[in-house]
């Protein structure tokens, strides 16, 4: 048995040196990386892909788990039909509007044509020593569905499902890469120092805004605001499936944020992995005692949705804040969701999901935390602030215009008795949970 164990470590050192070789290396600008490294590279961001593509099943659980059962389908639908809008949108106009190369009208617009159209170079690491030009475009994409998909959440229960499919469409198609190509794309934030790791602001916050505008334009789902000033809640009809949402959520964050370092850089991407993991950590604890110490009751809906807080919280500065940092923000991103939830409420913006105080509130906080907790002190407080102002200023006008524009011509809202019956059997003719029957007394 030894002899063979020699023999068989003989030549796979034989094989393993005669590999390294014959094994070119590649040149990137004044960095090199092997062959062999290159795939590794790719194959993590490949990963991390599949990662990403999780995450919209676990909206898709949460978003349905929070909202009532008659309106299940709607909802299943809906997160189905944004991936395919969002990766083909991104094929045909999107990817080249986020990474144009070369900008007109002062770093705030580029174009760089419709479809995809790679060399034979872009296929190696001469187009960058992380990924190829396909990783490229399917990472992004996945990343850009995203966005509408928070605003599912957030208008859920009383939208007409074809009006929500064409403001999905324009707003995948256009708004968000535009916006994505100011840092991103090295536009004009970028240049002037803005700094979004993974998404706080431009996947999160973009989606937030636009969902503001949805809710407003909409107005709240029949009898959830009384004339007496109350507020009846609208319980979720399965906890179990919003919790499954979440966890898969969190799992998908690892590709979310891991696969952001772009890279398989052993280092930077565990760093990112323990900083998103603590914060979600911290964030359900905030919330947790948040929600006990205002509720009187420790809520699980809140307690969840404090999970995503902290995960979207450190999604701005993963890389660039301490471990220590990270808990701190997590932890405030739990109190914030609480806080936003309530407040929202009583604003009389009903949101079924939390979308905006998971997304939006706390994109914001997580963006502004890079210019108080970044090891870097290039990143600045003041112009973190700039960039989240910048987005709320072309998100939210421009996800009014798309929403008014559909009210005024097709119209957004189902009727009082489709929004009564439930849009699974007024918009689709169908039920997620056939054979069943309910009685009241």
């Amino acid at each position: 048995m030894t002899n063979r164990f020699v023999r068989s470590l003989g030549r796979h050192a034989t094989l393993l040196l005669l590999g390294l070789t014959l094994v070119p290396t590649v040149a990137y600008a004044q960095e090199s990386v092997s062959q062999e490294m290159f795939t590794v590279n790719n194959t993590w961001m490949l990963v991390a892909t599949f990662l990403v593509f999780i995450m919209h099943l676990g909206f898709a659980a949460l978003e349905s788990g929070l909202t009532r059962s008659k309106n299940t389908v709607n909802i299943l639908f809906k997160n189905t039909a944004i991936v395919a809008i969002g990766l083909l949108t991104y094929a045909f106009v999107g990817f080249n509007l986020m990474y144009p190369g070369d900008f007109s009208l002062g770093q705030f617009f580029g174009f760089a044509g419709f479809g995809l159209n790679p060399s034979p170079e872009d296929m190696t690491s001469a187009y960058n020593v992380g990924y190829t030009y396909w990783t490229d475009f399917i990472f992004q994409g996945m990343f850009a569905a995203t966005a509408a998909t928070i605003v599912s959440g957030a208008v859920a229960e009383r939208i007409k499902l074809g009006p929500f499919l064409i403001f999905t469409t324009i707003y995948v198609a256009v708004i968000y890469p535009i916006a994505g190509s100011w840092k991103w794309g090295a536009g004009w934030l970028d240049q002037m120092g803005f700094y979004d790791f993974a998404g706080s602001t431009l996947v999160h916050s973009v989606g937030g805004w636009a969902a503001l505008a949805g809710i407003i334009v909409l107005g709240p789902r029949l009898g959830k605001y009384l004339e007496n000033g109350k507020i009846r809640p609208v319980a979720g009809h399965s906890m179990p499936l919003a919790a499954i949402g979440v966890f898969l959520l969190w799992l998908g964050w690892y590709g979310f944020n891991g696969g952001s370092v772009l890279s398989a850089d052993p280092a930077l991407v565990s760093l990112v992995f323990v900083t998103t993991s603590l914060a979600a950590a911290a964030g359900i604890i905030g919330a947790m005692v948040a929600s006990w110490s205002l509720q009187r009751k420790p809520d699980l809906s809140m307690v969840l949705n404090g999970a995503l807080a902290g995960l979207v919280g450190i999604t701005a500065g993963a890389d660039t804040v301490s471990v220590n940092s990270a808990i701190v923000i997590g932890l405030i991103a739990g109190v914030l969701v609480v806080a936003s939830v309530l407040l929202f409420d009583r604003a009389k913006l009903d949101d079924p999901v939390g979308a905006l105080s998971v997304h939006l509130v706390c994109g914001i906080w997580g963006t502004l935390a890079v210019g108080i907790f970044s090891t870097n002190p290039d990143h600045s407080f003041v112009t973190q602030l700039i960039g989240v102002a910048a987005y709320a200023v072309f998100c939210l006008p421009s996800a009014f215009v798309i929403f008014l524009g559909l009210k005024a011509t097709t119209g957004i809202r189902v009727t009082k008795e489709e929004e009564q019956i439930g849009l699974d059997l007024s918009e689709h003719g169908m039920e997620a949970y056939g054979g069943f029957s309910i009685t009241r007394s």
